[in-house]
């Protein structure tokens, strides 16, 4: 399996964003992040940090039912000319 990106918190942020997210509240330098569905709200906190570290990163895929791969796919996009 390939390794994690090295991200910023502010670049989750922004990818979360842009899968539905929306940032409800911000204390310090986390804020938390929110996504009704039908049935549900899916909640994390995201670390405004200049690296996440990768258990974190991947904490917060799970927490917010992503993965890796539309991660690397988002990176790969906002990377490309």
């Amino acid at each position: 399996m390939a390794k994690l990106p090295v991200i910023s918190g502010n670049e989750l942020l922004k990818f979360l964003v842009s899968k539905g997210f929306e940032a409800v509240r911000q204390k310090g330098d986390h804020v938390r992040v929110k996504k009704r569905l039908p049935d549900r709200a899916i909640v994390s906190v995201v670390p405004l940090h200049k690296r996440l570290d990768p258990g974190t990163l991947l904490g917060i895929l799970r927490q917010t039912e992503l993965s890796r791969e539309d991660l690397e796919t988002y990176l790969a996009g906002k990377h490309s000319f």
